[in-house]
């Protein structure tokens, strides 16, 4: 028996070199990268392309795209931003559907305007999103149907069309500001001689406002055409049926006789390198860059190729890793730094570079330090420790991809077919990028790494840029370019030093605690253990992913306890330990010792609770409660640090108060809270961090989690009791803790009474913002919160339909409600529309119109039914998710809620009314406590 079993080990091992070698040669790196055999894509005889895939995650529910190879870089001369209202014009009636129609029916089957339907312009390509539930007849022929007409039927009515000007020079104007006006004279430059200096997808508003309406159906005739467009269904569906609605819709397309070219345009490498220093008086904070000449460059084909990118990730990876090192220090060279290859331009790609930095007089060494670190890595390279850690990185998440193949949502694979289509994109599939990614992974030397860092000296011309507040001793743009050029020029440059860090990330192993007690819920479906240090753990398994463990903890406390002298040291307590570490680890070491684990913890403190949150995979669960521990239980004091986390904030916030909506939005919480000093912090103020103290901030963290009586865990996801049990007892049950009852404080807090009105007057930019908050208390009950939810989204709806579409006066804003039961029974009415100054007044009267009407007659049955269906549809993918699941167990185990309103929420949505939902406003707007702030823009 021992020899038979020697020699089928023997065998066995054979076998596995011989399947490796064969797996190995099969991997070629002249190979073509193949295309996953699960998605098919299609040509029909017109030159419209299609990719379909059935995809059951989430069920009942098919994504739809129409992509259309062409955007802005597209426009003539006097047709800047008509590629992007286009796009607004699909919206705006179509053979089919009249204005608003579109919007209206999708509404209607679940869809949300904006957060579901929605579309995008950019320089190459314009992309409509349309996700259409499947649960009822006709839905998704009529989602093609909308397709077919957005792709040749848009009617661009002139009535429609000149309507539609002002709302995309609402979307100009929320754009406007210190950011975009030092953009604007930069990007000229950075794209120099090219189309693309001169294309920006918002266009210039002069045109917007006259050109002539035969331009932009002349754009729609020459680009909108099948050998440009591609439609992509992924979802439940049939791919038969599928097919068949792709050549119904789209097979009668027709290209036009003469088509114009679909030219793609150049960059031009930098003849020599320059400089420009911009600045803004509305800038909050100062920022160096440099852009090396953009080469071409084009999407992998090989696998060869395939492996040159995984190079040039690491390279990036192992250079932003040793610029965040550099912020460890106690005074660091700049507040962050950062290096990406990337580029606007359609077939080139760019390395850049740059850094966050306190002042103007830092703009130098802040540049010099990130260019010397990428001398560094031409010159001498990387070391092994570095590239391990990030192969480590790369396998775990193409591991966890891979594990979670079957519960991928269709969202990721339509937003991977639309690359495929407009740039050749490679789509293997994961069984076969997770192969390459095994099979390359380990052959990428030092070598090869240290090569690439070099080639980047072909691209030798550089441009450099200084932005931020106006300042009286500025840097000339010249001196930038020539400090570059001096530290590449430095024959003293040195190679890092690679630092040993810890590889256990605990000292000892906790002393285990005891489940003193087992429950079972059986309508959630959990199982709860109460321990013998005072914490319960609650947990669910689900199967809606393969490879996912979500965690979360919450007990009553937080941060009302505090009294004024304590608020900064409380408010920033998190942020304290956070940026000095736990443990033997500084956040850079942890981050570098956690090397392909995926896993993590994070805590937070809130007015009335503690919480603690993570996630994690399958293998690494007993990592993420070594992080859990160690966070807990270790907070590390480093003065040094400390003294860095203060300067960092100070300098990041010094100009803060130079933008007019954060003034505006200042003054108002002011207001507000008329002034009390224990007020949330909504503006930091650079002396708020000079008011922590270290010592008490480690403290007041410690009063929170370095006891962990009452607090209650919850786990859901892919587990397995048997390994999850001695680990809860271990690293939960082996927390501190004493018989300390956590309870949370009613500090007094309260919003101002009555009704108050705030015109603020800042800016240059033409732009105002209308904020308005009603306030009130309430008898708390969850059919009145639903109820309150409710009128915020069918004003929402009327937000658009009136505001936007009929007056005109917005791009984008609306309301929200919030209801809280603690420290006190309260709700909070939050209403925001940006605009211009011209209309301000009509806007608030509109508003309040809206607002009258649904207290005084309730809102449409129509209205109401769309909002009804639109959470039905929301809810039906939330409860096939672990977080839906998580923070719902949390806040029951809590508050003790009634699970029925959970897991039967249709029946509770359904029983809305126009009366109910009336009764909800009536409430909501009659307290008498409302803020009505106005920002409006300088007095000339």
């Amino acid at each position: 028996m021992k020899k038979r079993r020697t020699l089928t080990t023997a065998l066995s091992l054979l076998l596995f070199l011989l399947t490796n070698l064969i797996t190995t040669a099969q991997v070629k790196l002249t190979d073509s990268i193949p295309l996953d055999p699960k998605v098919k894509i299609g040509r029909l005889s017109n030159g419209f392309t299609y990719y379909i895939r059935q995809n059951k995650k989430p069920e009942n529910k098919v994504e739809l795209r129409l992509v259309l190879n062409a955007g802005s870089i597209l426009e003539e001369d006097n047709q800047q931003g008509l590629a992007h209202m286009a796009e607004h014009m699909a919206f705006n009636g179509t053979k089919n559907f009249k204005k608003n129609d579109i919007v209206s029916f999708l509404q209607s089957i679940g869809v949300g305007f904006g957060n579901d339907l929605n579309a995008y312009t950019s320089f190459d390509e314009t992309v409509y999103m349309l996700p259409i539930p499947t649960d009822k007849p006709g839905n998704l022929e009529k989602g093609f149907q909308i397709l077919e007409d957005w792709a040749h039927n848009v009617t661009y009515n002139t009535e429609d069309i000149n309507e539609e000007r002002n709302v995309i020079l609402e979307e100009s104007r929320l754009g406007k500001g210190a950011d975009d006006r030092m953009f604007r004279q930069i990007y000229p430059k950075l794209f120099a001689g090219s189309r693309y200096a001169e294309r920006l997808p918002i266009g210039v508003d002069s045109i917007i406002r006259t050109y002539d309406p035969a331009l932009i159906r002349k754009f729609y005739k020459d680009w909108y055409r099948p050998g440009l467009m591609a439609a992509i269904v992924v979802g439940d569906v049939d791919p038969a049926t599928a097919e068949a609605l792709v050549q119904k819709h789209f097979g009668g397309l027709v290209n036009p006789d003469n088509p114009r070219v679909r030219t793609y345009f150049d960059v031009k490498p930098y003849t020599r390198n320059d400089g420009m220093v911009v600045t803004d008086k509305e800038a909050t904070n100062y920022s160096v860059a440099i852009a090396y000449s953009a080469f071409p460059s084009k999407e992998a084909q090989t696998v060869g190729e395939y492996e040159a990118d995984l190079v040039k990730n690491i390279f990036s990876s192992i250079l932003n890793q040793r610029l965040r090192d550099l912020t460890q220090q106690p005074n660091p060279p700049f507040l962050y730094g950062y290096t990406y290859f990337g580029s606007y331009a359609r077939n080139y790609d760019q390395f850049n570079a740059g850094a966050g930095v306190a002042t103007a007089a830092e703009a130098k060494k802040g540049l010099e330090t990130v260019v010397e670190e990428i001398e560094k890595a031409r010159r001498f390279g990387f070391t092994q420790a570095e590239l391990d850690r990030v192969k480590k990185t790369m396998e775990a998440g193409m591991d966890k991809a891979y594990n979670e193949r079957e519960k991928t949502e269709s969202s990721s694979f339509v937003n991977e077919y639309v690359r495929n289509f407009l740039t050749n994109e490679p789509t293997p599939g994961i069984a076969t990028e997770r192969e390459y990614v095994k099979e390359l992974l380990p052959q990428i030397t030092l070598k090869e790494l240290n090569a690439f860092a070099q080639s980047l000296q072909k691209q030798s011309n550089y441009f450099v840029t200084l932005t931020g507040p106006a300042a009286a001793a500025l840097p000339a743009a010249q001196d930038l370019v020539n400090a570059a050029g001096a530290v590449m020029a430095r024959t003293d440059i040195r190679a890092n030093e690679e630092k040993a860090i810890a590889t256990e990330l605990l000292a000892a192993r906790p002393k285990p605690g005891r489940i003193l007690k087992e429950m079972m819920d059986s309508k959630l479906g959990t199982r709860t253990w109460e321990l013998s240090n005072g914490t319960t753990v609650t947990f669910k398994k689900t199967d809606f992913k393969d490879d996912e463990i979500r965690m979360g903890a919450r007990r009553y406390g937080g941060i009302n306890g505090y009294s004024a002298a304590d608020k900064y040291s409380a408010w920033y307590a998190l942020s304290v330990t956070g940026a000095m570490g736990y443990g033997s680890f500084s956040p850079t070491d942890l981050q570098k010792a956690l090397a392909g684990k995926t896993a993590s913890v994070s805590a937070s403190i809130g007015e009335t609770t503690d919480g603690l949150a993570g996630s994690s995979s399958v293998k690494d669960l007993e990592t993420m409660l070594q992080i859990l521990y160690l966070r807990a239980t270790a907070p590390r004091i480093d003065t040094a640090l400390f003294r860095s986390f203060v300067q960092k904030n100070k300098a990041s916030v010094a100009y803060i108060l130079s933008n007019p909506e954060t003034v505006f939005v200042d003054t108002l919480f002011k207001t507000l809270y008329q002034n009390n000093p224990l007020a949330p912090v909504a503006v930091p103020r650079p002396e708020y961090f000079d008011q922590i103290n270290m010592n008490r901030a480690v403290q007041i963290y410690k009063e929170h989690f370095g006891d962990a009586n009452g607090m209650q865990f919850v786990f859901v996801g892919s587990i397995d009791e048997k390994i999850l049990k001695p680990l809860v007892e271990t690293y939960i049950g082996g927390l501190p803790a004493t018989k300390k009852k956590f309870v949370f404080k009613d500090n007094g807090l309260r919003p101002v009474k009555g009704r108050v009105d705030l015109t603020v007057y800042k800016g240059e930019a033409e732009k105002s913002l209308i904020l308005s908050l009603a306030t009130g208390n309430l008898v708390y009950s969850p059919d009145l919160v639903l109820n309150m939810r409710a009128v915020s989204e069918v004003l929402n709806i009327r937000v658009v339909e009136e505001l936007r579409e009929k007056i005109q006066g917005i791009y984008g804003g609306g309301t929200s409600v919030s209801v809280d039961r603690l420290p006190y029974a309260h709700y909070s009415f939050f209403t925001q529309l940006p605009t211009g100054p011209s209309k301000v007044d009509t806007l608030l009267k509109a508003m309040q119109a809206e607002i009258k009407n649904i207290e005084t007659a309730g809102p449409s049955k129509e209205n109401l039914d769309k909002v009804k269906q639109q959470w039905i549809e929301q809810n039906k993918v939330a409860m096939e998710q672990n977080g839906t699941w998580l923070e719902y167990i949390l806040s029951t185990r809590l508050e003790k809620k009634d699970p029925d309103r959970f897991l039967n929420s249709d029946k509770y949505i359904n029983a809305l009314t126009p009366e109910s939902v009336k009764a909800a406003a009536q409430k909501i707007f009659s307290s008498g406590n409302v803020v009505t702030a106005i920002l409006q823009p300088e007095k000339k």
